[in-house]
C-alpha cells in the first residue's frame, strides 16, 4: 500500500529556515517586492505546469476534467466554489491549493492581519512602520499558517467571519470609534492567504451576504466603523448541489461574484478507485513496530472494495441524491485490513494478510454510510443488508472473472471429488486452510495471476490466493459454499 503524507499531499514541508531579512530596511534592501496572492498562485501554477510537475499532487481522478478547470480558474485570477456530493474530495482540492502559495512570506511582527511590511493596511501596522521606521521587525511566515479554514453552519455569525467590536479593548479606555478596538474574524486574519468556506449553503443568507464585498470590492465592512481593509486573498467555497433545496441555498449575488464553478465527481475509472483506496486507506497503522507487522491487503482485495463501491453507487436501492462518499470504500478497505489483524493476533500469524473471508465485515460497518431509498423500517433495515451483502458477491465475481478468467482451476476442484471439504473462517489461520488442501495445482500461476511477486510469495499470500478462487468458483456455480456464522465450509 502506498502512505501519503499530509506535506506530500499540499506540498507544505517547510524549509529548515526561513529567509534571512528581520527588519524593514533589510528587507527593502533584498530586493523583495509585494505580490499579491492570486498572482503568487498563479505565477507557482505555471512554473510547475512548465516543469512538467503535478500542479495538485495527491489529488486522484481529476487529471483530466476537475484539474484543468481548477488551473484555468487559477490562472484566470478567479475566486472559484467546487460543486460535488459527499465525499468526492472537495477538501482535499481546496487544502492542496495551499502548495501553489510562495514557500516563505514577509510580514510585521505582531500583525493580526498578516501585513506585508513594505504595504500595511491597518492604522496598527502605519503606526509600526511610522514609529521604527528600516527597523520595524520583520517577520516570516510559512505557506501553511497562510490557510484558514470555516465549515458554515447555521449559527456561524458576521463576527466570525468578519469581525466586531472587542469589549476588552473598549473596556481598557478606547472608544467605540477607534478602528483597534475591532477584534478581526476569521477571514481578515486569512489576509495574504487562502480562505476556504465549506458546505457553503449552511450559511444563513444574511451571513452570505458579508462575504460580497470581499469577493467584489476585495474588503470589509465592520458594523458602523469609518474602515477600509483591502483584503488580499482568494476565497474558495464548497458545496453539495443537494443543498441549494435541502437545507439552504447560495444566494444569487454571491454566485456571481465567484469567478468560477467546478463540479467535482466521483473516479470514473476503476484504476482510479483503486489508486484512490492505495493513496488514503490507512493499513498501516502498526508500522511495524508492535507485535504484528503491517498488514498487507493483496491488489484483488483492494479491487473487490473499490468494485463493491461502484457498484453500491450505482444501485437503484440507493438514493443517488445523496451519493457514497469515498470514505466509503476507505473504512471498508481499513475494516478488512483490521480483519486480518485481528486474526493474527488470535491465531498467532507472522503476517496479517486479508482474505476473502475478511470482506463481510464491511457490510455491517459501511452501513450507516449508504443513504437507502424508503429506508426506515426493521425490515427495511434488513433489505438493506442484503442488498449490499448482494453487492459485495457481485463485486467479488467480477473480479475474480478479471482476475482469473482462463486460468486453469480444475486441479483446485478436484480436490472436492470424493466428498472432501475445507473450512475457513475469519478466524482461520493460513497454515490450517492450506493444510485441509495438501499441494495446490498451478499455485504459481494463480498467485502470478494475483499480482504477488515472486519472491514475496508467503503462506498467508498462498491462504489468500487460494481461497480467493475457492470463492470465484463457488460464485460460478462451479463448487459448494456453506456459511454458519463466522464458519464456511466448501465443498463437491
Amino acid at each position: 500500500m502506498v502512505e501519503v503524507t499530509d506535506a506530500a499531499l499540499t506540498g507544505t514541508s517547510q524549509s529548515p529556515t526561513p529567509p534571512a531579512p528581520t527588519t524593514l530596511g533589510e528587507l527593502r534592501a533584498s530586493g523583495v517586492a509585494p505580490r499579491p496572492v492570486k498572482a503568487e498562485i498563479r505565477q507557482n501554477l505555471l512554473a510547475r505546469l512548465a516543469a512538467g510537475e503535478p500542479t495538485l499532487p495527491g489529488i486522484v481522478g481529476f487529471e483530466d476534467t476537475v484539474v484543468p478547470e481548477v488551473e484555468r480558474a487559477l490562472i484566470a485570477g478567479h475566486d472559484l466554489v467546487l460543486l460535488g456530493e459527499r465525499g468526492q474530495g472537495k477538501t482535499r482540492l481546496i487544502r492542496t491549493l495551499v502548495g501553489l502559495l510562495d514557500e516563505w512570506t514577509p510580514v510585521l511582527v505582531g500583525s493580526e492581519l498578516n501585513e506585508h511590511p513594505l504595504q500595511p493596511i491597518s492604522v496598527w501596522g502605519h503606526r509600526q512602520v511610522a514609529e521604527h521606521g528600516d527597523a520595524a521587525p520583520v517577520g516570516w511566515l510559512h505557506r501553511s499558517e497562510r490557510f484558514g479554514e470555516k465549515l458554515a453552519t447555521p449559527d456561524t455569525s458576521v463576527g466570525d467571519l468578519i469581525g466586531d467590536v472587542d469589549p476588552i479593548k473598549v473596556a481598557e479606555g478606547r472608544t467605540l470609534g477607534d478602528p483597534e478596538t475591532v477584534h478581526y474574524g476569521l477571514v481578515p486574519r486569512t489576509n495574504r492567504g487562502i480562505f476556504s468556506v465549506n458546505e457553503l449553503p449552511d450559511l444563513a443568507e444574511r451571513i452570505q451576504v458579508a462575504l460580497l464585498n470581499v469577493l467584489e470590492e476585495r474588503d470589509i465592512q465592520i458594523r458602523g466603523y469609518r474602515v477600509r481593509l483591502p483584503l488580499d486573498l482568494l476565497l474558495v467555497a464548497s458545496a453539495n448541489p443537494e443543498d441549494y433545496t435541502n437545507r439552504g441555498r447560495i444566494i444569487t449575488p454571491l454566485k456571481d461574484r465567484f469567478g468560477a464553478e467546478v463540479r467535482t465527481h466521483y473516479p470514473i475509472e476503476l484504476a482510479d478507485e483503486v489508486r484512490l483506496l492505495e493513496q488514503e486507506a490507512q493499513t498501516t497503522w502498526l508500522g511495524g513496530s508492535g507485535a504484528f507487522a503491517t498488514p498487507l491487503v493483496p491488489q484483488h482485495l483492494v479491487e473487490i472494495v473499490a468494485r463493491f463501491t461502484r457498484l453500491v453507487r450505482e444501485s437503484s436501492h440507493v438514493d443517488q441524491r445523496s451519493g457514497v462518499s469515498a470514505r466509503f470504500a476507505i473504512a471498508g478497505l481499513e475494516t478488512v485490513a483490521a480483519s486480518a489483524v485481528r486474526r493474527a493476533a488470535v491465531a498467532g500469524e507472522s503476517r496479517p494478510v486479508a482474505r476473502v473471508v475478511d470482506l463481510p465485515s464491511i457490510v455491517p460497518a459501511s452501513r450507516g454510510k449508504v443513504e437507502f431509498a424508503d429506508s426506515g423500517s426493521d425490515a427495511d433495515d434488513d433489505r438493506d443488508l442484503e442488498v449490499l451483502e448482494h453487492l459485495l458477491r457481485q463485486a467479488t465475481a467480477q473480479t475474480f472473472r478479471a482476475r482469473c478468467g482462463g486460468l486453469d482451476l480444475t486441479g483446485l476442484q478436484e480436490h472436492f471429488t470424493g466428498g472432501d471439504t475445507v473450512e475457513s473462517g475469519d478466524l482461520v489461520p493460513a497454515a490450517a486452510l492450506l493444510g485441509q488442501l495438501g499441494t495446490i495445482p498451478h499455485l504459481a500461476q494463480l498467485l502470478g495471476r494475483l499480482g504477488v511477486p515472486e519472491g514475496e510469495q508467503s503462506a498467508e499470500q498462498a491462504a489468500a490466493a487460494v481461497e480467493f478462487a475457492l470463492e470465484g468458483l463457488w460464485l460460478t456455480r462451479r463448487l459448494a459454499k456453506d456459511t454458519d456464522g463466522a464458519r464456511t465450509v466448501y465443498g463437491a
